[in-house]
């Protein structure tokens, strides 16, 4: 058994921004990656996706984005180049292809078995991230078992679904980018939507994320929020890199848009009517936002220099399907697009509430020395994206340093 003072698990952006913040720190630590470094943007991402967040938002603690497109957005395979590079130069003690077994507390101190060897640890960081497992509706098993059923972290491509129409359920900002994709391909195309943020990809001379940095939006700590929980569930951004997605074009692609999937039997499937109301509670938050940054162009005085307010048309919804017969409709394939979950089978310690998430405020959870990094609204709304974590992870790092001693003084 080794003793070490942290064991961080997890070598995505998350783990490493913590392991530079511990290395800053003096502490020994090491990081734990079942698969390679950055396994999820590697495996469970499909071929064409590139970041919603433009390369300069790429940002880590002493490192981050260095090309020459600040303003692009870089695909899957490029940011496991960049973190690959990060973590080389930060000199982080990656532990690849080791996978935690279990997570345990003795003699007040972590017990980390993996299938590598065991630790011996004063603390834990959890930094799996935000991204677990996709969350499937009860609904999914009511299916018959003639449709192919395939979730978002294993679609790559539309030539690996079989051939024939697909339901996408879920029109955040993957399923609408996975239902124009399809429906590009020459796809009879359902996306069922319910709930969603849409907002324009650039706006008076910027792209989205600039106003909302300047503004401050992604600051917003999860504490001045009068239902937290509520917050964390909030849809992601239909966004693609580059370029405006929402469900207006989806429909000009040939997208048929249909509510909420509440029900299925066989190949029947149920859908809800109250797309126009959530189409209409998403337009006003949109219009909001691009409130708030022509108030902040006004009071900043650049109102000559930026280009005039050209918002987004409303989006046409049209009649909407109360039912369909999958088979009727030729639709062989059904892609869930349902959000994501999060499972830490491994972490014997009690600190998981009822839906199995881990208690936590702002990242320290109710046992001392057990932290978590990387998920959504951990501190502020930006905590799961790469230009957050680097943030939490200060905070982490600088509580942890606090409460314990270096592994020296601990021999001492």
């Amino acid at each position: 058994m080794s003793r070490i003072h942290t064991v961080v698990i997890g070598a995505g952006p998350a783990g490493l921004a913590v392991s530079r913040c511990l290395t800053e720190a003096g502490r020994d630590h090491v990081v734990l990656e079942r698969g390679r470094l950055a396994e999820r943007w590697r495996s469970a991402r499909w071929d064409s996706l590139h970041l919603l967040t433009p390369n300069w938002m790429t940002r880590l603690p002493g490192g981050g984005y260095q090309g020459d497109d600040p303003d692009g957005f870089m695909a899957a395979g490029e940011l496991v180049r960049v973190l690959e590079g990060y973590a080389r130069s930060i000199a982080a003690p990656v532990h690849e292809q080791t996978t935690v077994i279990s997570v345990s507390v003795a003699g007040g101190r972590f017990r980390v078995v993996t299938d590598q060897g065991t630790w011996e640890a004063a603390n834990v960081v959890v930094a799996t991230g935000h991204c677990g497992h996709q969350r499937v509706p009860a609904a999914a098993r009511q299916l018959s078992p003639r449709l192919h059923q395939l979730t978002s972290d294993r679609y790559r491509n539309p030539d690996q679904v079989p051939d024939g129409g697909v339901l996408v359920v879920g029109a955040a900002a993957t399923g609408t980018q996975l239902a124009e994709e399809l429906a590009s391909a020459g796809r009879d195309v359902v996306l069922a939507a319910g709930s969603h943020t849409r907002m324009p990809r650039h706006y008076r001379g910027a792209d989205i994320f600039r106003w909302l940095d300047r503004l401050g939006t992604l600051d917003d700590r999860i504490d001045d929020h009068p239902d937290p929980a509520a917050a964390r569930r909030s849809p992601s951004i239909q966004l693609v890199g580059g370029r405006d997605l929402d469900l207006d074009r989806c429909r000009r692609a040939g997208v048929q848009l249909a509510g909420r999937l509440v029900h299925a039997h066989r190949t029947t499937v149920v859908l809800s009517s109250d797309l126009p109301a959530h189409v209409a509670a998403s337009e006003r938050r949109m219009h909001r936002t691009l409130d708030a940054i022509d108030d902040h162009i006004r009071r900043s005085g650049g109102a000559l220099a930026a280009p005039p307010a050209d918002r987004p048309a409303p989006v046409i919804v049209g009649a909407t399907p109360d039912r369909i017969d999958l088979a009727d409709r030729g639709i062989t394939s059904v892609l869930w697009a349902t959000g994501f979950g999060r499972s830490y089978p491994w972490l014997r310690v009690p600190v998981l509430d009822g839906q199995g998430e881990i208690r936590h405020r702002g990242g320290v959870t109710p046992v001392p020395g057990l932290y978590v990094v990387g998920l959504r609204y951990l501190r502020h709304r930006n905590s799961n994206f790469i230009d957050g974590v680097g943030r939490d992870a200060r905070f982490v790092v600088d509580h942890l340093t606090n409460r314990s001693p270096t592994h020296e003084e601990l021999a001492a």
